[in-house]
Parts: C-alpha cells; structure tokens; sequence
C-alpha cells in the first residue's frame, strides 16, 4: 500500500481517482489547489503524486518547478491534464515529471502509471547513493498525447527529448525512432561503434549500413569506426 497525493481543481476527478486508488488498497491524500498540495506535501510524504497542470491559484508546472528548485521533488510526480500541448508535456518532463497523462484518464493507463512510479520509488537510490555514484541517474518519462509521443531521457548527462507523431505512416515513424535512438547511443559511447553495436545487439557492418539508411551523421563528433 502506498500513500498518493491527488491534486486537482475537479472534484469529481478527485472523488473518481481517489475511489480507484483506495480500491487497489493505496491510502489516497486530497488537494483541489497548490497551497494544499504544499501542505500535504509536507504533512503525508506521498510516495507518488498525481498533479493536474490547469489550476486556479498557482499552476501544476509552476509547482512542479517549485518543488524541484527546493528539494522536494523526492517522489514521482505523474502530470495531468486536458488541454495540455506536446510542449507543455515536454517541459513538465525536462522539470522532473515521471510521466503525462491526458484526461479523460482511462483506468487502464492510470494504473499502469501508478505502478510504474511506485516501482521507481521502491528502487530509487538514496541521495547519498546518489552522490558517491553517478550524478545522474537513467530517466525515461513518457507521455502520451493524441496522435503523438515523447520521450526525454536522461542518461549520465547526456539529455534528449524526442517527439514523434503516431499519426505517420508506419515506416516513417520507425525511422525516425530509430535515427533518435542510434543518435543517443552514439553520443553516449562517444561515438564508438563497437560499444554501439554490442548495446544495441547488431553485428558492426549492418549497424553501419543501417546509420547510412537512416542518415545518421558519422562524422560529427569522434567515431570509432
């Protein structure tokens, strides 16, 4: 069982998600602003929080900033909104957000959500940890929006935020995919294409080729070839 914020203006969104949550045996906290959402921030230490972006007083990302500023970004935050734009997701991640979901939240994505952030909470490194290893620890937020997704990763440094549209043919939204994805293996091999080829499972010569096809630029930067 794990204790959730739910913060959001609705009433009814919050009666709706609370009755969910308690249902799959969480202890539920309720905030309709930000000032309550401070408060139960600090009074119940959630191990997750659900935060909707269009409230009255102080927005959802203006908290989000805020507690990331402070120190007190130490659970995951699952974003939430209606009327949100792919930039506004995309923020919220680069902010800190684990993840975006787009009302009208279906129970199926909600839950899934939920147990991804509580399965990062349980095996989140403590900040001390934290500090004697890596200054940075791998970060993949999702989010979902209609006709498209992004994704922004975070990995010993090295950041990218991807969009991709889901409404492309599929051959195109492939390629697109994959040129992302060998672009932020390269750079963080340092563009060694042996350490390349062994992370991604290719044999060296059909990674090549595969660069080339996907026009992959192999002269910027060191490689290894």
């Amino acid at each position: 069982m794990a204790n959730i914020l739910v913060v959001d203006d609705e009433l009814g969104i919050r009666d709706l998600l609370s009755e969910i949550l308690n249902d799959e045996g969480h202890q539920v906290d309720l905030a309709e602003n930000a000032a309550q959402a401070r408060a139960a921030r600090i009074l119940a230490r959630p191990d997750l929080v659900l935060l909707d972006i269009w409230m009255p007083d102080t927005d959802g990302v203006t908290l989000l900033k805020e507690w990331s500023s402070t120190g007190l970004l130490t659970m995951p935050v699952i974003m939430m909104s209606g009327h949100a734009t792919i930039d506004t997701a995309v923020e919220a991640t680069k902010i800190g957000a684990m993840a975006f979901l787009e009302k009208p939240i279906t129970l199926q994505k909600l839950l899934k959500a939920v147990e991804q952030g509580l399965a990062r909470t349980a095996t989140r490194p403590s900040a001390s940890s934290l500090k004697a290893t890596s200054p940075m620890v791998d970060f993949v937020p999702e989010v979902i929006m209609a006709g498209g997704i992004v994704v922004a990763t975070a990995d010993r440094g090295l950041q990218s935020t991807q969009s991709f549209l889901l409404e492309k043919p599929l051959r195109d939204a492939r390629d697109e995919f994959e040129k992302a994805y060998f672009e932020f293996h390269l750079a963080k091999e340092g563009g060694s294409m042996t350490r390349v080829a062994e992370k991604t499972g290719l044999e060296r010569t059909h990674l090549y080729r595969k660069l080339k096809q996907l026009g992959v630029d192999l002269t910027r930067g060191k490689r290894n070839l």
